[in-house]
């Protein structure tokens, strides 16, 4: 253990996201049971630091978490230190302020000199000017998204894929009673792996991603062939797809925000046009939230912990400013600074969306089945 270490900081930043308290728990009972390290929770993300708002975190803490979805320490995806929101002008515009030293003096009156960063791109990205101002950075990669580049796979990935494959699975059965097409949407920002994976795993007919351009005219020809064999249809579509001039549905837009694009709608613009093109009975279901909450599954638990232990390994060796991450099923690092300004995107020669052609899933292109790419010895 690096000498200089005798306490650290836990932070889960960005949005809530099943396991966080899984890796809260495995570092903080390592930290303290295996090394003697003191360890500090942080409130609510990067907000706590700014606002000096801690807490100590001993083993009667963090124990009994495990199976326990969100995070014990909260969290907060509208602070970036760099450019935080203080207010508005008279006018309604943003008032920005750059935050960075005051995390700086929190952390020098705490004597924390590494923090145990758990987030995405974008949480990584808010940590990067405390990495160089001197702090030691480990970060644990989260997101639902499984977005994150440099690694295979995230926690919180496979419980948002469970729960998104059993609202599907639950639609299937109206979907089928009342011979109408259900169009199910899904999170997954820019990338589609939600809606590939739970696609793929209840059997939907039509699956849109943000990689692959869809083209209306043909889902609604793949609808119809699909309504004179079993009689209805289910099309999970992610938040992010793009039509295939390359439009995309936004929500809403949050300027005070470090990430303002929020998707939301395309679900409906699906359906409305299915219905219109078609003039089949077309409903919309958009699973939102949903899919970030509750507790995670096994596989989402036992990930986390392995996240958790394998963080407080790369301090134990001394390692600085690096990010745990799972390739070919081996735990191994990256430069922290690697994720920063990059998307995990889907490949469109994956093997998952080749299988899923081969047995007639519709990804609104037009396209066959296509010779994918030899498959990886860890298949998410």
């Amino acid at each position: 253990m690096s000498p200089t270490t005798r306490r650290l900081g836990i932070l889960t930043g960005g949005g809530d996201c099943p396991g966080l308290n899984a890796v809260i728990r495995a570092v903080a009972k390592t930290a303290i049971l295996q090394y003697g390290i003191e360890v500090v929770g942080i409130e609510d993300g990067f907000q706590g630091l700014i606002e000096h708002r801690v807490r100590p975190l001993g083993i009667k803490d963090v124990s009994g978490i495990l199976t326990r979805g969100g995070t014990i320490l909260g969290s907060n995806n509208k602070c970036n230190p760099a450019r935080y929101c203080t207010g508005r002008t008279s006018t309604g515009e943003p008032i920005w302020e750059d935050c960075t030293e005051k995390c700086l003096t929190t952390l020098a009156r705490e004597r924390l000199d590494t923090i145990i960063v758990i987030g995405g791109d974008g949480t990584m990205a808010c940590a990067a000017p405390m990495a160089k101002a001197g702090i030691n950075i480990i970060g644990v990669p989260k997101t639902i998204d499984n977005d994150l580049v440099g690694t295979e796979i995230t926690f919180g990935f496979l419980t948002a894929v469970a729960t998104a494959t059993e609202a599907l699975d639950r639609l299937h059965s109206t979907a089928d009673s009342h011979h109408r097409v259900m169009v199910c949407e899904v999170m997954g920002r820019n990338a589609g792996w939600i809606a590939l994976t739970a696609g793929v795993a209840s059997g939907s007919d039509v699956i849109l991603l943000p990689e692959i351009p869809f083209d209306l005219r043909m889902i609604a020809a793949d609808i119809e062939k699909r309504m004179r064999g079993p009689g209805f249809a289910i099309v999970v579509v992610a938040e992010g797809a793009r039509l295939k001039n390359g439009q995309q549905v936004i929500g809403r837009y949050d300027p005070t925000s470090p990430d303002p694009v929020r998707f939301g709608g395309i679900g409906n613009l699906v359906a409305t046009e299915i219905s219109d093109l078609t003039g089949i009975e077309t409903r919309t279901t958009v699973l939102g939230h949903t899919q970030r909450g509750g507790a995670p599954i096994a596989a989402d638990r036992i990930l986390a912990t392995n996240f958790g232990f394998h963080a407080m390994a790369l301090l134990a060796s001394g390692k600085r400013n690096r990010m745990v991450v799972r390739e070919n099923n081996i735990f191994s690092d990256i430069d922290l600074f690697e994720t920063v300004g990059k998307q995990r995107l889907v490949p469109i020669d994956h093997p998952l969306i080749a299988a899923a052609r081969a047995i007639g899933t519709s990804f609104g292109d037009g396209a066959g089945s296509i010779v994918p790419k030899p498959i990886p010895a860890a298949l998410v």
